[in-house]
């Protein structure tokens, strides 16, 4: 079988990259003879693609003409052809379903499908013109999707229920568990000073990440001691002063993570704290996943992107942008801390039943519906 992404890749620095990273390395650990190929945006510029997988860079980020992509899979053709969509890389542009269809047409795919990492409902920001992309979804041979809010959204909008699929986002069992502190913080370049309990908030520097009201949560626990460990690529400038000027003991690593770093980074966590704010959209956070692996207690809050941590540990979410109650929450995790990690064996059996083979083999059996 020869499937072929187009999506982001390593090196460049986004979330929808490493999750083909790792999905294609899982689909080719399945088996010695599946392909696979990602034909990518042309943003990686003197960096090295990484080499799992041949990697062909054929268009820009919201392209409107992929003239260069078809050239490129009459030279390379798969059976499959898949696209990894996030409305921040290809936008809402017909074009992307046209050359989907003209590969199917010109037989340089046998199935043309996409993976939508969010799906819009009528209330988002942008619904005039992503509902739209949405309802030509109808045309492709499959959707998949990472949870039930995006399943259903699409079903109210028309999409043909046997068209959707629902395959959860990949879960890493971390590795780095077994390392000590002292191994973690020179591997992450950090000095190996902590003090108290430590809270860590890994992923992308944006404000919907809610680390402000993490911060003024911290305030109303001025009787326990912190250190926070905030790691990411900054996106933000706001939310980099805020914590410069932080009261709080905190270590700010301020660049790119790979999901080794992110995994090495929660490994040093007691908890791991996740205050995400509505975007008002579905999708699925992957640092969730990430976090889940990592056999830690999390705190997160009740927004789309967190749904299945709601819907395996409810005891341990609260309302976004509610700084008393996510203080009490912290609270309660010091309080009964060895109960919280008992607490969290659905969401670890969770973790492991969505291990990245568990959800390639899914992949597989879906794709081998169209051949």
């Amino acid at each position: 079988m020869k499937i072929g992404f187009v999506s982001r890749y390593p090196p460049v620095h986004c979330g929808i990259a490493e999750y083909t990273k790792m999905l294609s390395s899982a689909l080719k650990s399945l088996s010695y003879k599946i392909e696979v190929f990602v034909f990518s945006t042309m943003e990686a510029h003197k960096e090295p693609y990484e080499d799992v997988v041949d990697v062909y860079p054929c268009y820009m980020r919201f392209e409107r003409d992929y003239s260069d992509l078809i050239d490129v899979l009459r030279d390379v053709k798969v059976d499959i052809l898949h696209v990894q969509h996030e409305y921040g890389i290809y936008g809402c542009n017909r074009e992307l379903i046209d050359a989907l269809l003209t590969a199917k047409e010109e037989s340089l795919a046998k199935a043309v499908g996409i993976t939508m990492h969010t799906v819009d409902h009528p209330f988002s920001p942008r619904a005039d013109e992503t509902l739209k992309f949405q309802s030509w979804l109808n045309e492709l041979d499959f959707v998949i999707v990472h949870s039930p809010l995006q399943e259903f959204e699409l079903q109210i909008q028309g999409i043909d229920h046997s068209k959707v699929h629902r395959i959860p986002h990949g879960t890493l069992i971390n590795p780095y568990l077994c390392m000590t502190r002292d191994e973690l913080c020179e591997s992450l370049k950090i000095e190996c000073e902590f003090e108290g309990y430590i809270l860590t908030v890994p992923g992308f520097l944006r404000k919907d990440k809610g680390i402000d009201v993490l911060l003024d949560a911290l305030r109303s626990l001025r009787d326990l001691k912190f250190t926070l460990i905030i790691a990411g690529e900054p996106k933000d400038e706001e939310i980099v002063k805020i914590l410069e000027n932080s009261e709080f003991k905190t270590i700010l690593i301020e660049r790119y993570l790979s999901s080794d770093e992110i995994l090495k980074t929660v490994a040093l966590a007691n908890a791991i704290v996740l205050p995400y704010k509505d975007k008002r959209s579905y999708s699925v956070s992957g640092i969730l996943h990430l976090s889940m692996g990592s056999l830690k207690p999390i705190i997160g809050t009740r927004v789309p992107r967190l749904i299945e941590f709601y819907q395996h540990a409810p005891r341990l979410t609260v309302p976004p942008n509610d700084p008393r109650s996510l203080a009490e929450k912290i609270r309660w995790l010091i309080d009964n801390y060895d109960y919280a990690l008992a607490y969290m064996t659905e969401v670890y059996s969770y973790a492991a039943r969505t291990q990245w083979f568990r959800m390639a083999s899914r992949h597989i059996k879906t794709y081998q519906r169209f051949l």
